[in-house]
């Protein structure tokens, strides 16, 4: 009997220390978004349906509203990664720091150009239609500030002086139209659904993911010494977002519930309307694939806006490593 308690115990005792040692490797890591937003529901839904956790990764998500401070959350070390386009990846290289995407998220320019309800609508003439009104757009340093540039700059406009153009948090836009202080709104869903639905605006006049065509808009990137340093907590944290992905491209009513839990005080109407157009547009990445052709059109955003200086090649802001190194076991 002696015997068998001392099994038992040396039993208990190695499965207490098994079970410490797998909640010891359990990994916590932020990731830090400038908005909450249905554009990054597959990072959502990744969570949701617990493919971090199988990596052994808590994740969680943190809302840093302000041109690039969600960059200098990682950066700064109080975030493992941010959701962002990678020109943020160049700006940091302009400097001397060391980022880089390692797995896409969102494959389109997710803004969109509306005129307020009472203007004449737009004839096709963007340049025209554009000149002498006032543009709200995201902060300064954001990617929808940068395409806001791209644009203007693009139709034959000068940025300073054919227009007025208020740089604000993105929850300030609709009221700003809203109170006829701007005749033009960059802006996402939800808030374009929720816009159209109140009768502020109508469809938008300038449709950027449609537009532009392809375009690493919303990568997940990290500190190029967490690749360096713990080469495993990134391929399994790109594994479970690519696994987010093709949720969300396989079970559109599966996203749509988690989007709910989300967006919990959105309406339904809205919430459905939001995803309808997410997938029309081929907002999400099909598997989380960032291809040089798509940073040459985020590159030539930053840049044709003036706000990127210098030509930052592919492979010094992107990591395709990981991957492809989980993409046979999708």
């Amino acid at each position: 009997m002696r015997k068998i308690a001392g099994i038992a115990a040396a039993l208990v005792i190695g499965l207490t220390a098994f079970a410490g040692s797998s909640q010891a490797e359990t990994k916590e890591i932020i990731v830090a978004e400038p908005m909450h937003s249905i554009g990054y529901l597959p990072l959502y839904v990744a969570i949701h349906k617990g493919y971090f956790d199988e990596e052994g990764i808590k994740a969680s998500v943190m809302t840093i509203e302000g041109g690039g401070a969600h960059t200098n959350a990682v950066l700064t070390k109080q975030a493992f990664a941010f959701i962002g386009g990678p020109e943020h990846n160049a700006f940091a290289k302009a400097k001397g720091a060391e980022l880089r995407a390692v797995v896409n998220v969102v494959n389109r320019g997710n803004v969109y150009l509306v005129a307020r309800k009472g203007l004449d609508a737009p004839t096709g003439d963007l340049k025209a239609f554009m000149k002498d009104k006032t543009i709200a757009t995201g902060a300064y340093g954001g990617t929808p500030n940068s395409i806001t540039r791209y644009v203007i700059t693009k139709a034959g406009l000068d940025f300073k002086s054919d227009l007025l153009v208020k740089e604000m948090a993105n929850a300030g836009i609709m009221a700003a139209l809203k109170a006829k202080q701007a005749d033009i709104g960059v802006l996402s869903e939800p808030m374009l659904t929720a816009g159209i639905r109140e009768g502020l605006w109508d469809e938008p006049f300038y449709n950027v993911p449609n537009e532009l065509g392809a375009y690493a808009y919303s990568t997940l990137n990290i500190r190029k010494e967490s690749i360096d340093n713990d080469p495993e907590l990134v391929r399994g944290f790109v594994r479970a977002v690519a696994r987010g992905l093709k949720f969300t491209h396989d079970d559109h009513d599966g996203a749509a519930e988690i989007a709910r839990k989300e967006f919990p005080t959105m309406s339904l109407d809205d919430l459905e309307a939001t995803i309808d157009r997410a997938f029309a547009d081929n907002l999400w990445s099909p598997d989380g694939s960032i291809t040089p052709e798509s940073w040459e059109t985020g590159k030539a955003v930053v840049m044709g806006a003036d706000i990127l200086k210098q030509d930052i090649p592919y492979a010094d802001i992107i990591d395709m490593s990981f991957f492809e190194s989980v993409k046979p076991s999708l």
